[in-house]
């Protein structure tokens, strides 16, 4: 295996976060009854003509500016002929050689390290509908075909070749689908086929010109997508070491073997036989609307984690599961502005808290109660030795669940972290006369029975005490000093 190397590419399709469909006033909508979201336009009836929507222009360049490409001023709709049942027009509305966008890029994060992806373009077309083959519906022999899906507006992203691992190209998928939901362009919902992609996946030696490709369809997981590539590349080495060639193909994924199958040849451009969409006039955008959608634009992950490097201090790792989800970064970014303590502290809750809490619950972090400013409110009680890390924790458990703030609730529940040097001492002396075996070991030499005799003061102050003082009194009663 390892004198090969593995080239891919994807080809990703978002579905558009639009009201309507790409080229009629049909609702863009997941869920609804079979066949009950449809018009002439998008049955593909004679005489219907399309109406491009300015909403599916603003969010393709939306995605294009997000990663870094040049939005074109003119490019042209083509139709793609080729005949399915679920394609009732016979020819899908697509861009070709004048997509909207070309020319990008993107950075991923993987096993501690950063890679530039390159976007090759961005284009605009229409979804087709989708059949159905479920015996329980439509019976043995027959399908059944639903049109709700026609006509709904797609951008397709094209990569360039230049991730070399099944790891990359999650993490490229991962970031495209970040940005998506970042920028509001495609929810990112991968089981309801708002985002899938196409993987091409070729292995050579190195040195060698590239192998040819084999294109795997509509993988709509990062999990099934690591696996199509990492079983397309063991096969087509099997295959070349074996003496064989490879075919330029197009393969399906089966999820339950894990395996590709062929499912027919890989179709070239002429196949489709591409000309230019005669119902619809070249599409011109002015630099002021692209200035404007521009302007219109959220800070990005990329843009995010790298003020996090360098303003915050994170670790990179930190920075990118904190970017991972919008909302878990804005509320993030909001306890920092309200907090007297430093970000590392409350990207830690954060982190570590929050997210098990949200990974337990299956929720995201619109379902919990607690708030940015009462997460700094509690980090900061905690900097200032108000109360133990301990403690915190369960005074954080009742704000996830119930609110509030942590001052009432630490006030309320007796809650503050013992700091009375004296009192601390009155405990301790009293927890070593009544342990006088483990004080003669500790003093023979078995140091790390401290840490018993810290839990101890612990226990006895419900987790009250100040650590720090508690650790520094014991020390001083044990030794004598």
């Amino acid at each position: 295996m390892s004198e090969w190397e593995l080239v891919v590419g994807l080809e990703v399709h978002a579905r558009l976060q639009t009201r309507t469909k790409a080229f009629c006033s049909c609702e863009n909508r997941f869920g609804a009854e079979p066949n009950s979201l449809v018009c002439p336009v998008c049955l593909g009836l004679p005489g219907a003509l399309p109406v491009l929507s300015s909403e599916v222009v603003r969010l393709a360049a939306r995605m294009a500016l997000a990663t870094r490409c040049t939005v074109h001023e003119r490019s042209i709709f083509s139709r793609k002929n080729y005949f399915y049942p679920d394609l009732p027009k016979g020819y899908q509305i697509t861009q070709f050689d004048r997509p909207i966008a070309t020319g990008g890029e993107l950075e991923i994060f993987f096993e501690g390290d950063t890679k530039r992806i390159g976007v090759t373009r961005i284009h605009i077309e229409e979804d087709a509908g989708k059949l159905i083959h479920d015996p329980r519906i439509a019976g043995d022999d027959s399908s059944l075909v639903d049109l709700n899906r026609s006509g709904v507006p797609l951008i397709e992203i094209v990569s360039e070749p230049d991730m070399r691992s099944s790891a990359e190209a999650v993490a490229y998928l991962s970031r495209i689908r970040q940005i998506l939901m970042y920028t509001a362009v495609c929810d990112g919902n991968m089981e309801e086929g708002s985002l899938r992609c196409d993987a091409n996946i070729s292995v050579h030696r190195p040195g060698e010109p590239f192998g040819t490709r084999a294109e795997i369809k509509n993988l709509n997981s990062f999990r099934f997508l690591a696996k199509a590539i990492e079983f397309e590349k063991t096969r087509q080495i099997s295959i070349l070491e074996g003496g064989g060639s490879i075919h330029q193909e197009t393969r399906l994924f089966d999820v339950q073997s894990g395996e590709t199958r062929s499912m027919r040849s890989k179709e070239e451009a002429h196949d489709y036989r591409y000309f230019p969409e005669p119902d619809l006039l070249p599409l011109e955008i002015t630099g002021a609307f692209i200035d404007e959608v521009s302007r219109s634009l959220p800070s990005l992950p990329g843009h995010r984690v790298d003020r996090y490097l360098k303003e915050w201090h994170l670790d990179r790792e930190t920075a990118e599961t904190l970017v991972a989800d919008r909302a878990l970064a804005d509320f993030f970014e909001s306890a920092v502005r309200q907090s007297q303590s430093a970000p590392v502290q409350i990207a830690n809750w954060v982190r570590n808290d929050i997210l098990g809490v949200l990974n337990e619950k299956g929720a995201s972090i619109f379902d919990l109660a607690i708030t940015p400013d009462s997460l700094a409110a509690l980090v900061d009680l905690i900097e200032a030795g108000t109360i133990s890390g301990k403690i915190a924790k369960d005074v954080f458990a009742e704000m996830v669940e119930k609110g509030g703030d942590p001052e009432r609730i630490i006030d309320e529940r007796g809650l503050s972290q013992i700091s009375d040097e004296d009192q601390i001492r009155d405990v301790a002396s009293r927890i070593i006369a009544d342990h006088p075996g483990q004080v003669e070991a500790y003093r023979g030499g078995k140091t790390a029975l401290l840490g018993f005799f810290i839990g101890q003061v612990m226990k006895k102050t419900g987790g009250r005490a100040n650590p720090e003082l508690a650790r520094s009194i014991l020390e001083s009663l044990l030794t004598g000093e």
